[in-house]
């Protein structure tokens, strides 16, 4: 959907794609390279995360269950259901989570599967063995790059928009505080789901006030040249680091590299730990991560040359399991001229937004037709 929509504005000669793709894992004691075969960090084979020394010979042992356990079917279920059930908890942590988590924000065991890992549940649902049933898939073409982003950053694609939009007459105001909800033929509402509830009240703006939401923290620092190896890290929740993953910015997309220097953007904060809420001076949190940071890369003792810190408080939605009906009760409950669309409902990032924002686009032109 994002890449469709980059066609559309005319931006594909300024699309990039990530020079590498490949990630590691912090697991006992050690930055481990993240196996071939995985889905959202769930194993097709288990070969190759053997290999890996990801998790203990117990915890492979575990894993390999899978092809004999039976069926069990759950209505909505957590990542941490399925996964755990079906693999042990060394999968769950030291694979799934990380992955899952660090791109919600998130916890496993409070996230739904239909949600978040909608391939995943699918399969799931219509097979025994997730195993057996991950291994038949198609293999995944590596020469086709799953990222994409813009030459000059993402910022790029809401300008372009934006220049699309009023070319064609709309009209845009930015900075105008919305108190009450205008009377219109349709309105469409991307705030945070605890900001939409306060414009709309009633039982919708009653379920909207249940969607929890987890701050992150993110820490760009820049350091004298040293090697990195592929895209970055996560580190599992059970680790007890601040850090939740770090990127090598510079490595993955090379365009960006500083002279000389390397970038490294560390995470921090998923839901339930809001640890680096409490380190409010920035540079206190940037001596933080790069302690941790050092466990994990050899930076040759270097300290960051510049550094700069961005807090997202309340910024990730949590798909806690029965969001789905949760969503169809918000629309439900609804007046019929408003609309609620973003990362809140239907899955988080921008690719997920913009396929809601043509869905919810369609609904409004049919409903004012």
């Amino acid at each position: 959907w994002a890449a469709q929509l980059v066609s559309e504005l005319g931006l594909d000669t300024e699309a990039v794609h990530p020079a590498t793709g490949s990630a590691s894992i912090w697991s006992r004691g050690k930055l481990r390279p993240l196996p071939d075969g995985l889905v959202l960090g769930v194993p097709g084979r288990l070969l190759p995360v053997a290999r890996s020394g990801i998790l203990t010979p117990l915890g492979m042992a575990r894993a390999g269950l899978d092809v004999v356990l039976p069926k069990r079917a759950t209505d909505d279920p957590s990542v941490a259901e399925v996964i755990a059930g079906r693999f042990g908890r060394e999968v769950l942590e030291k694979l799934v989570d990380p992955l899952v988590s660090g791109i919600n924000a998130g916890r496993a065991d409070r996230l739904s599967i239909e949600v978040v890992a909608p391939d995943v549940a699918a399969v799931a649902r219509d097979n025994r063995s997730l195993l057996l049933a991950l291994r038949k898939r198609p293999p995944v073409d590596r020469t086709k790059p799953v990222f994409l982003s813009l030459a000059d950053g993402l910022q790029r694609l809401v300008e372009r928009l934006d220049e699309a939009l009023r070319a064609r007459g709309v009209e845009i105001v930015t900075g105008a505080r919305v108190t009450e909800l205008p009377d219109a033929d349709a309105v469409v509402l991307t705030v945070p789901a605890f900001t939409a509830a306060d414009l709309v009240g009633g039982k919708a703006g009653d379920e909207l006030r249940t969607i929890e939401y987890a701050s992150v923290s993110l820490a760009t620092m820049t350091y004298p040249a040293v090697p990195l190896e592929g895209s970055g890290f996560l580190v599992p929740r059970s680790e007890g680091w601040l850090m939740t993953a770090g990127t090598f910015v510079s490595t993955k997309w090379p365009a960006r590299r500083p002279d000389g220097r390397v970038m490294i953007r560390c995470s921090a904060g998923r839901f339930g730990d809001d640890r680096h809420l409490d380190i409010a001076d920035d540079a206190a949190l940037v001596d933080r991560l790069h302690g941790e940071l050092s466990r994990a890369v050899d930076l040759r003792g270097a300290r960051p040359i510049e550094w700069r810190v961005d807090r997202w408080p309340r910024s990730f939605p949590q798909s806690e399991p029965g969001h789905l009906a949760r969503v169809a009760r918000i629309e439900d409950a609804l007046p019929g001229n408003v609309f609620v669309a973003g990362a809140a409902y239907r899955g988080v990032g921008i690719a997920s937004c913009i396929r809601q924002a043509r869905e919810i686009a369609a609904r409004v032109d049919a409903a004012t037709r």
